[in-house]
């Protein structure tokens, strides 16, 4: 048996699906910033720590970094202590109420996370989209325990490559 050397064969080009699959991009996992405060209600810490994670490095300054912690923060301390109040009353006041005399500090809590977000993505939009960053409020499971708490996730976004056919 000889090989078919003369035979033609037809090219094949490139599919947009196959030059996906070609080009993996390996995206860092996020950055986790755990709450720092003494208190929380709800999963939500009354405050984050701004200390510079060594993974931003090179990717955004650390006064920007810590600019935004500042304001997160802002928010908390505005927030959580109303929150812990009707928390408190709500607690002293459920059997009365059969339970319902928590669902202000639900309400309340709802609504701080809910500024948050909104802080956040004006962040995103602002500044942190632009060098390849996302701030997100992320419910996860606490390390020590069982329960949950809320967290700071600040993801890398893949750059996505520009295909130019030749």
């Amino acid at each position: 048996m000889m090989a078919d050397f003369d035979a033609i064969y037809e090219e094949q080009e490139l599919s947009e699906e196959n030059l996906e699959e070609a080009h993996v991009q390996m995206v860092p996992d996020p950055i986790v910033i755990r709450g720092a405060g003494n208190m929380t209600v709800f999963g939500l810490s009354n405050r984050f720590n701004v200390q510079f994670p060594a993974g931003l490095v090179s990717r955004v300054a650390p006064e920007e970094f810590k600019a935004t912690v500042l304001r997160i923060n802002a928010v908390l301390k505005k927030t959580l202590p109303v929150n812990v109040k009707w928390l408190f009353c709500g607690c002293v006041c459920c059997c009365c109420t059969l339970g319902c005399s928590l669902w202000p500090v639900i309400c309340l809590s709802k609504r701080t996370q809910h500024t948050l977000n909104k802080l956040l993505e004006w962040e995103n939009s602002h500044l942190y989209h632009k060098l390849g960053l996302h701030w997100r409020l992320s419910k996860q499971q606490c390390d020590s325990n069982s329960m949950m708490e809320y967290v700071l996730l600040i993801e890398f976004i893949p750059k996505t490559p520009i295909y130019r056919p030749d």
